[in-house]
């Protein structure tokens, strides 16, 4: 098991951007809409220049009488800045009239272009630090998502199709890029390294209440495992590793379920090899929202005392505790009040997806 080697520090300047939080926009960034003003002021002076100097015989310089290139630029930059020292002023007809027409319409654009950026800054600036805001003190028992690759992915489809909200979500990657993409689709992002403790605060880890880590390096997982779990002693930590021998340290560092992503695609592909059908079962079980659902609920009072076999739902297992008894256990009859089941149901496309931990009113598949 290797530690962290000094590449991972020596990422690119994108991946070492600074930990930022992004939260789902769709209007350009600030410094965009301030180059884009500037480049408007910028042409409002040009046009302004452009004007002075073709007409510059209409203009008198008190220090020398002529109005040259460079004096049409002071003109002009004075002028739109509303300074007017008086030393280049116009006296011809024709040169107070242009300024009448096009000047000082000029001028009040390029004051309005100023003002105004100035303002959506400053109001851009003050909406988002009030959206952090609200979204820090709103956001309770949610979702971190750590690593949004393949795996990443494929959890939040799973979690979305049990009637996860977006809102409930963040995700914590590295890469800009990948974050932006997610706040695109509606996430909430951090970028930064989550093996840093700063990075997952910023995500709100201490309050959530599971954290997914999907990261590409075992090693990686088990640093983030470590970090999620000082920040959070109470959330449900679902770590993915590669290979088998790393899930034991996964479960050390406080994994409450480790996936083997190598075992378990294995192990899939030679199920489907003795028998494709119990593959394809198998892998629809994995899948929610369409066909079979492999879902977990709690016992109600009217099948508390019961037989596992009398239930609506077919149950596989019983979780009594920190016990998981087969549904065949002659000790998980007859179900109590606390426990909860391992259900089996026929997905409803029409029906309401069911968030994990929530009552599910399934019919038997038959």
């Amino acid at each position: 098991m290797k530690l962290p080697s000094q590449d991972a520090a020596a990422r690119s300047s994108e991946d070492d951007h600074a930990h930022r939080i992004l939260l789902p926009r769709q209007v350009p960034g600030p410094l965009r809409q301030v180059c884009r003003r500037l480049l408007m002021a910028l042409g409002v002076m040009v046009a302004t220049v452009l004007i002075v100097y073709v007409d510059r015989d209409g203009y008198h310089d008190n220090a020398d009488g002529k109005v040259d290139f460079l004096d049409s630029v002071y003109y002009s930059t004075v002028t739109l800045s509303t300074t007017g020292y008086g030393d280049i002023v116009p006296y011809g007809d024709s040169a107070r009239l242009l300024n009448i027409l096009l000047v000082t319409p000029l001028r009040v654009i390029f004051l309005i272009i100023l003002v105004g950026t100035t303002l959506e800054v400053l109001t851009e600036r003050t909406r988002e630090q009030w959206r952090l805001t609200r979204w820090r003190s709103a956001l309770r028992d949610h979702t971190v998502i750590v690593g949004f690759g393949t795996k990443g992915r494929s959890a939040l489809q799973t979690l979305n199709s049990s009637g996860l909200p977006k809102g409930q979500v963040v995700i914590v990657d590295p890469s800009q890029k990948v974050i932006e993409a997610a706040t695109a689709d509606g996430y909430a992002g951090v970028v930064g390294d989550a093996t840093r403790s700063d990075v997952l605060i910023r995500a709100e880890a201490q309050r959530a209440r599971q954290i997914v880590i999907a990261t590409q390096r075992d090693d990686t997982a088990v640093l983030v495992t470590l970090t999620a779990r000082q920040l959070n002693r109470g959330a449900k930590i679902v770590a993915a590793v590669r290979e088998e021998e790393n899930a034991p340290l996964l479960r050390q560092s406080g994994a409450d379920a480790v996936i083997t992503s190598a075992s378990a695609a294995g192990r899939l592909l030679g199920l489907s090899v003795l028998s494709p059908s119990a593959g394809t079962v198998m892998e629809d079980l994995i899948q929610q929202g369409s066909g079979l659902d492999l879902v977990e609920r709690p016992v109600v009072k009217a099948e508390a005392g019961r037989n596992v076999r009398d239930t609506d739902d077919l149950v596989v297992s019983v979780l009594r505790g920190h016990r998981l008894l087969g549904y065949d256990d002659p000790e998980a009859s007859p179900l109590q009040l606390t426990d909860r089941l391992i259900t089996i149901i026929r997905a409803s496309p029409s029906s309401t997806p069911t968030m994990p931990g929530r009552m599910t009113n399934g019919a038997r598949p038959e």
